[in-house]
């Protein structure tokens, strides 16, 4: 029967030796002349006396010593050793995973990106990259798990968004060995194994007004989800490159109830290093009346977040840079028309009418001077006469196409 109680430990003094006191089936507890504590279990095994530590009192209490007597006294008559069965279960070791890696490796570069590249990069490892092997320890990587990756993007017909993504992993995949998270770097045997990214030199694009309204007409008509619609008309009325289309915020848009709509993208939304520079001024879109429609019904489905053109997934995350891109080829214009094409269109057929003014299109364009005539020239802005050429072409390509309102309703993908 046990005879120590809590009470009476709290009463027991230290002497001038070593006091053993029993508490039963072979639980004692040893006092120190100098006052320290500490449980011991005494035991035979194999025929030998064994004493085994069950820790310091009063750190270990009474309850926890017999309970580990008792882990002890079960394993001793199973016949296993008592000093393995009373260690405390090891943790885990944390495994690393690639995506974890993935999130560490962006977080240490994006100040070093425009913050559009930066909200690329990581929309398309969570799009393309974290479903397939986010939750792969890192250090277990291997090149055919990349590569199935990839290829998968490759069957889509993007190759170069497959290269771009080999980049973006074999450099996370960087990050793991210089931190001593992953043994070797597996993915850089694969840049010969991806199917060779084909340069056509000029993206195919409209080269007429009535080619662009039927290229609008047939896209718009498909079964889609009419963010993709409005983005893909809004893309064709301004003209602008479709990453600072995606990128896009509610807070850019300014003065969409007035005579003077305008969208300010920031300098550091730009494309070009010389465009993000820090005395470089925003880059002003005046809104045709089109345009301005063209927002307010999109606003009827995406106001309530800060991205007037998200993924479907997340408010808060920009839309693929190939859903504008793939509702072009779903309407049989592959190779025909691209996204960026519109800046092409807009610059061919405005020059043709408009060759007095190539310099202010050029403007439009965000196009980098070439000179210093046209660095002053473009200082100076050209506010009303940008905005009538955006109304013009807005008028033009809008002739015979539906209110934007009515983008809404027809049939989704």
């Amino acid at each position: 029967m046990a005879r120590l109680t809590d009470a009476k430990l709290r009463t027991i003094k230290p002497g001038p030796k070593p006091q053993k006191v029993a508490d039963g089936n072979g639980l004692i507890l040893l006092v120190s002349p100098a006052g320290a504590r500490s449980w011991r279990y005494r035991y035979i095994r194999a025929g030998k006396d064994h004493v085994l530590t069950l820790g310091a009192y009063p750190e270990v209490g009474l309850a926890l010593a017999r309970q580990r007597r008792d882990t002890a006294l079960a394993a001793l008559r199973d016949g296993r050793d008592p000093a393995i069965a009373i260690r405390p279960p090891q943790a885990a070791p944390t495994v690393r995973t690639f995506e974890a890696e993935a999130r560490a490796w962006h977080d240490a570069n994006r100040r070093m990106w425009a913050p559009h590249h930066a909200g690329d990069v990581i929309a398309s490892l969570e799009r393309e990259v974290f479903p397939l092997i986010g939750a792969t320890p890192v250090a277990g990587i291997t090149a055919p798990a990349v590569l199935e990756v990839l290829r998968v993007v490759e069957a889509r017909g993007a190759t170069e968004k497959a290269h771009r993504l080999r980049q973006r992993i074999q450099a996370v995949m960087d990050h793991a060995v210089a931190l001593g998270h992953a043994p070797a770097n597996p993915v850089t045997s694969l840049r010969r194994v991806l199917a060779p990214v084909i340069r056509t030199g000029r993206r195919p694009a409209a080269g007429t007004l009535e080619e662009a309204r039927a290229i609008l007409r047939a896209a718009e008509a498909i079964p889609a989800h009419p963010v993709t619609r409005m983005a893909l008309r809004l893309l064709a009325l301004t003209a602008v490159r479709p990453g600072e289309l995606r990128g896009a915020r509610w807070e850019e848009f300014q003065g969409l109830d007035g005579p003077d709509p305008v969208w300010i993208i920031p300098a550091l939304r730009m494309k070009t290093t010389r465009e993000r520079q820090a005395d470089t001024p925003d880059h002003l879109v005046p809104l045709a009346p089109a345009a301005v429609e063209t927002l307010i019904a999109v606003r009827t489905l995406t106001g309530r977040g800060p991205i007037p053109f998200p993924s479907w997934r997340s408010a808060h995350t920009p839309m693929s840079e190939n859903a504008i891109g793939y509702l072009l080829n779903r309407a049989g214009l592959h190779g025909r028309h691209v996204p960026h094409g519109w800046r092409a269109t807009f610059s061919t057929v405005m020059n043709d009418r408009r060759p007095g003014d190539r310099l202010v299109i050029d403007l439009m364009l965000a196009h980098v001077a070439k000179d210093e005539v046209e660095r002053v020239y473009n200082r100076a802005r050209h506010a009303p006469l940008r905005r009538e050429i955006a109304e013009e072409w807005a008028r033009l390509l809008m002739e015979g196409m539906p209110p934007a309102a009515d983008l809404l309703i027809l049939p989704r993908k």
